[in-house]
């Protein structure tokens, strides 16, 4: 079964805001952030640290 990235990135974001229960300000910071690091000169110092 093939799923699509983005559906399985969604389930599991649903799933650990429902189990979680974080501030609605901190997903919103953190998705924000990450939006805006990836495409900084950051990204791939980033890349090497996250594989």
């Amino acid at each position: 079964m093939d799923v699509p990235l983005w559906l399985a990135l969604l389930a599991v974001g649903c799933l650990g805001v429902k189990l979680a229960r974080p501030p609605w300000w901190l997903i919103a910071v953190l998705l924000l952030g990450g939006y805006l690091v990836a495409d900084s000169f950051l990204a791939p110092a980033i890349s090497t640290v996250v594989k």
